[in-house]
């Protein structure tokens, strides 16, 4: 156990567990173990094991091996492998010291008390002790009250534990006032062991109640989402796992297609939290002909007083028309048929992505010619409002069929509206594509120097690049040259017309090595801005930049020049007790000798 420990001491401090976990996750784990949801802390064999509390108990193990820290949790986030919320309030608990068996325990002291142990035990004592015990715990812990009671009534007959697991439902998940985050995780928890009650009823054969239950739950759920704080997602995670249970009692009970076809259809119509969305699909086979032709029957009455949209047409019921266009679009994918689905993608083309879902749903079926067709049509009713995509899809098309000249139209309009250097990138992909790069890329350049040359004149060009947020200067030739890898002209380029601070930083880091006399003044001038801009626990950034500063200036041997700079920042920012700490610091890495 000593060496184990020692282990895990070397591999896990609070640097290494807010590392692993990342920010968001570190400070969750850090509130749960403030909060005292870990339970339990142990250590075993090769690391230590804890329980901690959330939506519900969460087992945690963490093990070193040769350094390296090794993690698992049973919640979902750590079943996909990350270092999760629980992780951390484990790991923070046995740094701190605060856990229970087993934490320092000394060679001689006797094991911890196991499950195992407990369920032994327990099975040695008399049959009326064990009823004692149970009841007086119950009485003291309402949450085992509340189970054994069920319990009871599930023994009593089957309404009688429906009716019992109604009422534990409602009880858990009514709301006295709005649920903030710190008690959101203990609202759900309480909630999610009365879904434990319903899942029971639905092993112990009451499927066909269950199927009601279940949606008597859900309407009480949504009706107390909108008071608690779900950030986590953990209430949203008991509506997902309520409408499981829906799904399974269903295939179970088999209820009437017809009824069961207008409660799902109310319920996905509604559009609420996306409640039952995709449901004609996922209940197709349960729901079977007759079903699914009363669903198709609801959803084309309702289609049928959704008027078609255009460009220009205001969507003042979007919520309404979203569900049911969803709903159609499943029973139209339901059918097989693609022109069915296209008329209903049709009936809205209030956006150019319409047309390029259009466009991608005949590409995906086959028929290039109509997925060509359709994004033309909404470049046409777009013009220059057609976002990139759909663009891009034309393009793409063009290119397949042999038709570079009209791609490289398309492209080259594109790059003209705005010259960045990522739509010059896309310039060079297309043309290579069609054959014809050195051609477009001389072609490229030129038209950034001439509009580079419009801007500096002043007038509406100087105006339009303030607006858009554009650099006057030539950061847009910097940002092309270093991403082609020409250092060089990337550097003539920034001297000549200036670039962004983030390129003088890319720049410098680019040439430090061969031009340190180069690189030092540009991470002195940014240390120097950001030193402007930044308080307290950012002189990090500032002082980072000095050290490489004065790594730059000790290769061209100008140490003591460097030396008296930072005496004078020293002087200039004396007030800024933080940073003169931070340099004390650092004193090793920024006065070289």
């Amino acid at each position: 156990m000593a060496e184990m420990a020692d282990e895990l001491a070397e591999a896990m401090n609070e640097a290494v567990v807010r590392r692993l976990a990342g920010e968001a996750f570190y400070l969750r784990g850090l509130r749960y173990f403030s909060q005292g949801h870990v339970e339990s802390v142990w250590e075993i064999d090769g690391g230590l094991e804890a329980v901690v509390s959330g939506t519900r108990d969460y087992t945690v193990k963490l093990t070193a091996e040769e350094g390296i820290l090794d993690y698992f949790c049973t919640c979902p986030v750590g079943d996909d492998g990350l270092f999760c919320k629980h992780c951390v309030a484990a790991a923070l608990a046995w740094l701190s010291g605060s856990t229970g068996a087993g934490k320092g325990r000394d060679p001689g002291a006797a094991e911890a008390i196991t499950i195992s142990d407990a369920g032994r035990l327990l099975r040695e004592e008399k049959k009326e002790k064990l009823v004692e015990m149970i009841l007086a715990w119950a009485r003291r812990d309402a949450r085992l009250q509340e189970r054994l009671l069920m319990w009871a009534a599930r023994r009593s007959g089957p309404e009688t534990a429906i009716a019992a697991a109604r009422r534990a439902f409602e009880a858990a998940v009514a709301v006295d006032g709005y649920v903030p985050y710190r008690d959101a995780a203990d609202y759900a928890r309480g909630v999610e062991e009365a879904v434990d009650l319903i899942e029971d009823l639905l092993e112990d054969g009451q499927a066909a109640a269950v199927v009601e239950l279940t949606e008597s739950c859900l309407r009480s759920l949504v009706d107390s989402m909108g008071m608690v704080d779900d950030s986590d997602g953990y209430v949203g995670g008991i509506r997902y796992r309520l409408q499981q249970i829906h799904y399974q009692a269903c295939v179970k009970a088999r209820p009437k297609p017809e009824q069961l076809a207008r409660r799902l259809f109310r319920w996905e119509s509604q559009g609420t939290h996306d409640m039952f969305s995709g449901a004609v699909i996922r209940y197709a086979e349960i729901l079977g002909e007759k079903g699914l032709e009363v669903y198709r029957k609801l959803a084309e009455a309702e289609w049928d007083r959704m008027p078609r949209r255009g460009a220009d047409d205001d969507d003042v019921a979007w919520g309404r028309r979203y569900a049911i266009t969803r709903i159609m679009e499943s029973l139209a994918r339901l059918s097989g048929d693609v022109e069915q689905l296209v008329a209903v993608m049709s009936r809205d083309l209030s956006h150019p992505s319409c047309y390029l879902r259009i466009a991608k749903t005949y590409r995906d079926a086959g028929d290039h010619d109509k997925a060509l067709r359709w994004a033309e049509k909404g470049l046409k009713a777009f013009r220059g409002e057609a976002d990139s995509e759909l663009r891009e899809f034309v393009a793409e098309e063009y290119h397949r069929r042999g038709r570079h000249e009209e791609a490289m139209k398309l492209v080259w309009d594109a790059f003209r509206r705005w010259h960045t250097p990522d739509r010059f990138r896309n310039l060079k992909r297309h043309a290579a594509k069609a054959g014809a790069l050195k051609e477009w890329r001389e072609r490229g350049l030129e038209e950034i120097r001439n509009w580079m040359a419009k801007v500096k004149q002043g007038g509406q060009a100087a105006r339009r690049a303030r607006w858009y947020g554009g650099e006057i200067d030539h950061s847009v030739l910097v940002a092309i040259f270093l991403d082609e890898g020409d250092v060089e002209a990337a550097w003539r380029e920034a001297q000549e017309g200036g670039c962004s601070e983030e390129l003088w930083l890319q720049l410098a880091e680019a040439r430090e090595k061969e031009h340190p006399e180069d690189a030092a003044p540009i991470y002195m001038r940014q240390a120097e801005a950001t030193l402007a801009r930044v308080r307290n626990s950012r002189y990090y950034e500032p002082v980072g930049l000095l050290e490489r500063a004065a790594a730059a200036m000790q290769r061209i041997g100008k140490n003591e020049e460097f030396a008296r700079y930072l005496d004078g920042l020293r002087v200039q920012h004396k007030r800024k007790r933080n940073f003169i700490k931070l340099l004390d610091e650092k004193r090793d890495s920024l006065y070289l000798q």
